[in-house]
């Protein structure tokens, strides 16, 4: 294949390199940064498209964030791949952040005194994820389901998650559009600029080899009429 690596990477590998990606997370957020920039579309719906990637990182849709920000950015007249490219901002160093945020917000908003520790959190999701995998079998095979836990996942950790993730999403998301705008708009100025002095010194090159070879026609020219001979006079004769 022509894009297979050739050190395949181990499964230990993989799951290192998630949690701290090689070159470290500085290199990998300037990678994204660049490749922001570089986005063939208006500084405006680039900076809406990187609102929908913050926005999802704050949402319980583990699995659908790529889908999650690709819908927000559609709705929001966004860049889908700039959306797809800011997501990047919810990784493992941030998720502890955003969901204390997300889930303390929802607390809040529904009045609940219930308080799951973040230490928790995936633990939770993941048996809930088994559960509902269970039932699923279950539906299909005729076996007995149980929806309790399912139904308490979903009250006390699912529910105030999403809806606490719309303030703080929103308000990070809004920052991160904004503070975006004006460095793209910076960088896409001077990527045009650099452009056109391109186009300009390509064009005086062709000029300039031009005037080049059309002096040098010119001089061989003017060596060809020197060095030709004078043409001899035609003798008459003479009438008898």
């Amino acid at each position: 294949m022509v894009f297979k690596r050739r050190d395949a990477r181990s499964w230990a590998r993989v799951a290192l390199e998630f949690f701290w990606p090689k070159g470290g997370w500085t290199r990998a957020a300037s990678y994204v940064m660049h490749r922001l920039r570089r986005l063939p579309d208006s500084p405006e719906r680039i900076a809406r498209g990187v609102f929908a990637g913050v926005f999802v990182s704050f949402t319980p849709l583990f699995g659908l964030h790529f889908l999650s920000a690709a819908a927000i950015a559609i709705i929001y007249r966004g860049n889908i791949l700039a959306a797809l490219l800011a997501t990047f901002v919810g990784n493992p160093i941030t998720f502890p952040i955003f969901a204390t945020m997300s889930l303390e917000t929802g607390y809040w908003l529904l009045g609940s005194e219930f308080r799951i520790p973040l230490t928790q959190v995936m633990p939770a999701f993941g048996e809930a994820t088994s559960q509902l995998w269970k039932n699923i079998v279950g539906v299909l095979t005729g076996e007995p389901t149980h929806w309790e836990q399912l139904a308490r996942f979903f009250h006390k950790v699912y529910l105030p998650y999403i809806i606490g993730a719309i303030i703080p999403g929103t308000l990070v998301g809004l920052i991160f559009q904004y503070a975006s705008l004006p460095l793209i708009r910076a960088y896409q100025r001077l990527r045009s600029r650099k452009l056109l002095e391109r186009v300009e010194k390509r064009r005086a090159a062709q000029i300039r080899a031009l005037a080049e070879a059309e002096a040098a026609d010119w001089e061989a020219l003017e060596d060809d009429e020197d060095t030709t001979p004078p043409p001899r006079p035609r003798l008459r004769r003479k009438k008898v």
